[in-house]
């Protein structure tokens, strides 16, 4: 009976133990998430704004009735700027490049310049920019395309100084319209026979060299540099011969001339003359 009673109190006591041991459940709360504050460096538009471009060029357009004379003074009147520019920089004359530009781009009526602002027929050469394709010698031929005119003008100064079989061009006086258009033909910038000829009745018809005039004779904004206070200039890392002209308002032609320079190639540290050195 004792046993029993002792079994009876053993069970009544495990029972009661595992009612009590019974796990609590804890669940935990989800923490709210964080939000990531991100920073917008780019510039705010408005939404009536556009972000700020290189200003490009403006092209003064002719009348829809007007005579081929008109469509060229208005060729004339949005491109000699940049033309003196151009020579200012790389010492092709104005009134060559705006020749140049008015018979190979039918004074901005051609359809290579009115689809790719090409003014001067170059072709792609190894191009990475944007192409068009066009007829010309052959069918469907690549030609190089750009946003602006004024990077056609720049790519024509660019391709007749960096070609040695134009160089003899640079010997000749900024002022010699007439060599010139006979150096391109000698050089071989056009089959055509009579490519001087027509560049130089252009020339005396619109009396473009007086664009040259402006330029060789320091008018308008075209200004020389000071030689009383500037006489030399040392070559820094990134200089090139280009900035350094633009910056001293010289061409890059004059500034190998001043220094005996016959390629582009110049040197940290290298002193470079700013004006004529007498008795070299």
């Amino acid at each position: 009976m004792l046993r029993k009673s002792a079994l009876l109190l053993l069970l009544l006591f495990l029972t009661l133990g595992a009612c009590t041991s019974k796990k609590q459940v804890v669940s935990k709360k989800k923490r709210p998430k964080k939000e990531r504050v991100v920073i917008d460096n780019r510039p705010k538009v408005m939404p009536n704004e556009t972000p700020a471009e290189t200003p490009k060029t403006e092209i003064i357009t002719p009348k829809p009735n007007a005579s081929y004379a008109e469509v060229v003074q208005a060729y004339i009147a949005s491109y000699s700027q940049i033309a003196q520019e151009e020579m200012l920089q790389y010492g092709i004359p104005a009134s060559i490049t705006l020749a140049q530009g008015i018979l190979e781009s039918g004074a901005g009526r051609g359809e290579l310049t009115s689809k790719a602002n090409n003014h001067f027929g170059i072709k792609c050469h190894g191009w990475q920019g944007d192409k068009v394709y066009h007829d010309d010698d052959e069918a469907q031929e690549c030609f190089r395309k750009y946003n602006d005119p004024k990077y056609s003008f720049r790519d024509h100064s660019l391709f007749l100084t960096q070609r040695s079989r134009y160089q003899d061009l640079f010997k000749l006086k900024k002022d010699d319209y007439k060599g010139w258009a006979k150096g391109l033909k000698k050089a071989g910038y056009a089959t055509d026979p009579k490519y001087p000829d027509k560049l130089i009745s252009i020339v005396e018809r619109y009396n473009l060299d007086a664009f040259d005039d402006a330029v060789l004779g320091g008018k308008g904004n075209y200004k020389k540099a000071d030689e009383t206070k500037i006489a030399t200039h040392e070559v820094k890392k990134g200089d090139t011969l280009y900035n350094i002209a633009r910056r001293y308002n010289i061409t890059v032609e004059t500034l190998k001339e001043y220094n005996g320079l016959t390629n582009n190639t110049i040197s940290i540290g290298q002193e470079l003359y700013l004006h004529p050195v007498k008795n070299q």
